[in-house]
């Protein structure tokens, strides 16, 4: 793994989450242009998102364009990355959607104070459950996770024919699309650590008035459930026969 790989990974996270934490902020903060606006648009924007991460880590020299921790996982399973690689990768990744965090803070600046609610700023950053049951949370991330990376291989298997140049991310965020209509209700979806993690942290250090805790105590679903999605889509895929 060469440097270009790595720079491709983070500079793709800081797209992919001044992206996602755009839209997020944009529907959620007040006296925003899109304040209100619903969760069509929050999915389709995390969609785009992840659409346009993945060019801007493909130009840089990242062309497995992972952009998520449990993806990196699940292919060091399959044997693409080694299991220092998945570490250094991951630390990137997660760099680099702290970097996104701090990005989307500086865009939407004005709006933080005009905004009284604190889990509701903190909700641009990272994710949270909509009924707070952990069990019941960790499965949901772990489906959605597990799909996310099943679907992917099934996209790029060999009975589908090969994909023509700059297809692929298309058919990825067409995919982020489908899993954020579908399962992204119950926990909003962060499906990776990069995401929720790296953001998260950005919201634990930055200021703002009225400030909710980062919620620690949920932080760790978002990290661990997806990369049990991950694996388990690697086992599944080989089961099948299709690794």
């Amino acid at each position: 793994m060469d440097i270009s790989n790595l720079l491709g990974e983070f500079v793709g996270m800081i797209v992919l989450v001044t992206f996602g934490c755009g839209v997020c902020a944009n529907m959620a903060l007040k006296k925003t242009c899109g304040s209100g606006g619903g969760w069509i648009c929050i999915t389709a924007g995390w969609a785009f998102a992840v659409l346009l991460g993945v060019f801007t880590a493909n130009a840089l020299g990242a062309p497995q364009a992972d952009l998520n921790p449990s993806v990196t996982l699940a292919k060091t399973f399959a044997g693409i990355y080694t299991f220092p690689q998945f570490v250094i990768t991951s630390v990137v990744q997660i760099a680099g959607g702290f970097c996104g965090g701090i990005v989307v803070y500086l865009a939407y600046l004005p709006h933080w104070a005009e905004t009284e609610d604190g889990p509701t700023k903190r909700g641009v950053f990272c994710t949270a459950p909509a009924i707070r049951n952990i069990p019941a949370n960790f499965i949901t991330e772990m489906i959605a996770t597990f799909f996310l990376m099943f679907i992917i291989w099934m996209i790029f298997a060999k009975p589908n024919g090969p994909i023509p140049a700059g297809l692929g991310p298309y058919l990825v965020g067409m995919l982020i699309w489908a899993l954020g209509l579908s399962l992204g209700g119950p926990t909003g979806y962060a499906m990776s650590a990069a995401r929720d993690l790296g953001p998260r942290l950005a919201h634990a250090v930055l200021p703002f008035k009225n400030k909710a805790d980062s919620d620690w105590g949920y932080a760790w679903v978002p990290v661990v459930a997806p990369l049990c999605g991950g694996v388990l889509a690697y086992i599944v895929a080989h089961l099948l026969g299709v690794l």
